[in-house]
Formats: C-alpha cells, structure tokens, sequence
C-alpha cells in the first residue's frame, strides 16, 4: 500500500468496500482525476482493474512511471473525450477532485453519461466546515490572495517544519480548494445533477490541523485515535466525507 497516513488509507478502505460489494466481476473502475495514481493502483494491488484518467500530462507520465499492474492503465483523458468514448462503468472513482474545480456540476454532467444506470459513483471531498478547511485551508487562501507579511512567513514555516505543501495522491503545484462543501450542498449537488447519495462516511477530525500535524505526522497511534475519534462525532465534525452516490432514475 502506497498511502502512509491513516486517514488516506481509512479512505482507501472505503472505496475498496464498496467496490467489493457492488462491482460486478471483471468490470473496470474508472479513477478519475487520478493524479499520481496512488489509488489506481491501490485498487489494482487488490484485484480490481482500473483506468485511471487526468487532464494532467505530467500526473499521467508519473502515475505510468509507478505502474508495474497489468490491470491497471493510466491515459491522459478530457471530460470531452470521455464523453465522446461513449463507454459505460458501473464504478466511477472521484477522490478529491470536485473541491479543486470551478464548476464541478460540469464532471458530474459527464460521470452521469459515463456510468450505467446501476452504475455506482464514489465521491471523496474534504468537509467545507470541517477543522482542516475552518482552521488552515481557508485562512492560507486569504493569506496567498495578500501575499504579504505573514504568507511569507507562514513558506518559511512551512519550509522549515517540514511540509511541501503536495499530497501523496497529487504533485501538481497548484492544489488550491475552490469549493467548500457541506454535507447539505454535497447532497444539493447531487441531486441538481440528477444523482443521489445513498452512503456517507467520515475520515479524521484534527490530526492534519497544525499544531497537531507536527506530532501525527510522526506518530501513527495518535493518526488512528484520531480517526476512531471521527467516528464518533458529528458529521460536522469530521475532515472529510467519504460517499456512494447513485444516478437518480427518477429525475431522468
């Protein structure tokens, strides 16, 4: 397994559940937005076969460089081209993608025609409210948008305590979070874009929110004591959502 942190594994598992539970055998998984690849071929190391796409020719040409499956295949893909190809999954894979997109309405469109009617959508996003995006992703973004004083300082704190400011999932260098979803705007973009969610699950609470960052990072009991303590708060607490989402027959 490629991911080390607790929280991305316990998102990994996740997705590895449902796909188990509702892919029919031998059908392919569709990643999309599959950055470096980590999870394609997270998926593939346990049997699955899985295309993984990205508008990214550099995440493309490192997820490629990484593959070593005979199952798992990575293509530099446009959401036209997807369209185009006419192709239907019974699971689509959209993991940490919609948060990062101006009009995430427009993929979902897409995903919409590329999944069969029991086709199954699985959406991972951080929670808009939640300690991460309350507490470190929404002030940094004010900050970078000053570019004064203190976004300098904040490079050189970061510089210096170690963070790179990339994930384990993507190298790209501009990973800013352009939407901030809630659990009732998820649900209200689902259903505008004639889906529905049928399963909600939680991540961690505050071990990626610094100063807490610094000693989980490094300790991996107090990564899982966090996640287990996810589990047993709201909703509203939780870093992010891990979700099953269905196309909405009824609104077809």
């Amino acid at each position: 397994m490629e991911f080390e942190r607790i929280a991305d594994i316990k998102r990994l598992n996740f997705i590895i559940e449902v796909l188990r539970s509702r892919l029919p055998e031998g059908a392919e998984v569709l990643d999309v937005g599959c950055g470096n690849g980590v999870i394609s071929r997270s998926l593939g190391a346990q049997g699955f076969n899985v295309r993984g796409i990205d508008v990214s020719e550099k995440a493309i040409a490192k997820a490629k460089s990484l593959n070593t499956l005979p199952n798992v295949r990575f293509e530099v893909v446009s959401a036209e081209q997807l369209v185009a190809e006419g192709s239907r999954y019974f699971a689509v894979i959209c993991s940490e993608v919609l948060e990062h997109l101006h009009e995430p309405g427009k993929l979902l469109g897409v995903l919409s025609q590329s999944l069969h009617p029991d086709g199954i959508l699985v959406v991972t996003v951080p929670n808009g409210n939640g300690p991460r995006e309350s507490f470190v992703t929404k002030p940094f973004i004010n900050m970078q948008k000053k570019q004064d004083w203190r976004w300098r300082a904040l490079l050189k704190a970061k510089k210096l305590f170690g963070y790179s400011g990339t994930t384990k999932q993507s190298d790209a260098e501009d990973l800013t979070h352009i939407q901030f979803f809630t659990r009732k705007s998820l649900e209200r973009l689902a259903q505008d874009n004639r889906f529905r969610i049928v399963r909600y699950g939680k991540t961690n609470f505050i071990e990626d929110v610094f100063p807490f960052s610094f000693f989980t990072k490094k300790i991996k009991a107090l990564q899982r004591m966090d996640c287990a303590i996810a589990e047993i708060l709201p909703y509203s607490f939780t870093g992010g959502f891990v979700t099953v989402w269905e196309k909405n027959q009824a609104a077809s």
